[in-house]
Parts: structure tokens; C-alpha cells; sequence
């Protein structure tokens, strides 16, 4: 999910870290703060972005973006951040908010981008034009790229049910979610009989009415924790 948006030089330069790749806005609540960190040596000038992602009929995804003046004028569905702008100094932390708007009949996936910039003329930073030619030449000591970074952020519906089936044959073993909101399997591992060897630990995801399968033979033993919403289970298949 990482993408490298241009520009500038390693002497000084800005690095963000977002923290998890993904956030999970429980039907109890319908707001998450994200903090944004900078590690770098120089300020970080964040835009924020938010686009719903639509799944079509074979699992294909398509992006649209969202109207954040509708919704913060509190008209139709969706995620708005904020602020959409953050200043985060070297070595500091700034945060923006992530609000849903709208009826929750449905779960609903967004992708939020944080994209660090340089500041430009009349943009929403306002930096008076000393301020920024000297940032700009600041960073322009080499050659260097700023790195932006897009989260998940999933909302579940009002009303969430999980039902969540695994299902086995000789060859292979299914994980079929029936609810109506995502379920993940949390360090999903193969293992030897013993479970003293395993496969480095992977997160997936299971959207309602989706399934995921494996193959039995690749490994003696399957283990993961099973997350829907708030209950965590250890499941273990041999």
C-alpha cells in the first residue's frame, strides 16, 4: 500500500509513519483518531484523502472519490478526515479524525491516503512565499523521494453479525464468512505436526459472503486467531 508521490532530496526530508495499515469502526462508535508520526529530519506536509472502494461481482475493485463538501454539510454517506491538512514538525505527531456520515445498512471500505507534499502558492498550509521557497531549498540539498502511505479504514454496519463456517475435505479446508461484516484471520501460519516450524505469520481478510481456501498438504497444521469484531478465537486445523 505504500506509493512514492515525487520529489526531493535525503539531507533533510520528512518520514511519516500512519501506524496500522488498517482501522476497524465498530458499530458502537463512529469515529477513529489516527495519529501521524514524523521520523524524519525536516516537517512533513500531509494531505489527506478518502475514496470509497467498491467491489464489483468477481471481487474487482474501483475507487471513487468521495464528496467531502456534501458530507460535511451533512448530506449523503461516507468517511470525511479531519483536518484534510496536517503540519507534523521532525520528530512530532499530529492526528486527524476520521468521521462516518450517513446510514450504516451496509459495511463499507475506504482507503485513506496520507501524502506528504511540498507546499505550493495558495494551497490550504498557508505559508507565506519566504516560509516556503525556504523549505523547498531546505530539502533540495539532494536527491530524495517523499513516501505516502494509504490505510484501510473499515465501517462496519449498525447492526453487525458474524457467522463465520470452516469447512473441510481430505485435500482442503475453507474459512466461508455468512455475517454481514468482515472477519480477519490473524497470523495465519502453517506449521510442522509439532508447531516448532511455521511459515512466516500473514493477516487476511474475509468480506461478508467471501471465502478463502487452502490446500491441507502444504503443511500438517493450520493456526490463526480468528477475529470477528471484539472476540478473538484461536483455531488450530489439522
Amino acid at each position: 500500500m505504500a506509493g512514492a508521490f515525487v520529489v526531493i532530496h535525503a539531507a533533510a526530508a520528512p518520514v511519516i509513519n500512519i501506524g496500522s495499515m488498517f482501522d476497524y469502526l465498530g458499530s458502537d462508535r463512529s469515529t477513529i483518531l489516527k495519529q501521524i508520526r514524523n521520523t524524519g529530519d525536516s516537517t512533513a506536509f500531509v494531505k489527506v484523502s478518502v475514496s470509497e472502494i467498491v467491489y464489483g461481482e468477481s471481487g474487482e475493485t474501483e475507487e471513487r472519490p468521495l464528496d467531502t463538501q456534501g458530507l460535511s454539510a451533512g448530506g449523503g454517506v461516507g468517511l470525511i478526515a479531519s483536518p484534510m491538512r496536517l503540519i507534523v514538525p521532525a520528530g512530532g505527531v499530529q492526528a486527524t479524525r476520521l468521521l462516518f456520515r450517513g446510514e450504516r445498512d451496509v459495511e463499507r471500505h475506504y482507503r485513506v491516503r496520507f501524502i506528504p507534499v511540498l507546499p505550493d502558492a495558495g494551497d490550504e498550509f498557508a505559508l507565506e512565499e519566504g516560509e516556503r521557497q525556504k523549505y523547498q531549498e531546505g530539502l533540495r540539498a539532494g536527491v530524495s523521494v517523499l513516501t505516502g502511505y494509504g490505510a484501510i479504514t473499515i465501517v462496519r454496519p449498525a447492526e453487525s453479525r458474524f457467522d463465520t463456517r470452516i469447512e473441510q475435505t481430505a485435500e482442503r479446508f475453507s474459512v466461508r464468512n455468512f455475517g454481514n461484516s468482515t472477519i480477519v484471520l490473524d497470523g495465519l501460519m502453517q506449521c510442522d505436526a509439532v508447531q516448532k516450524e511455521c511459515a512466516a505469520p500473514m493477516v487476511r481478510h474475509v468480506r461478508p459472503g467471501g471465502d478463502i481456501e487452502f490446500d491441507k498438504q502444504a503443511g500438517p497444521v493450520v493456526i490463526f486467531n480468528l477475529v470477528e469484531g471484539n472476540k478473538q478465537s484461536a483455531i488450530t486445523i489439522k
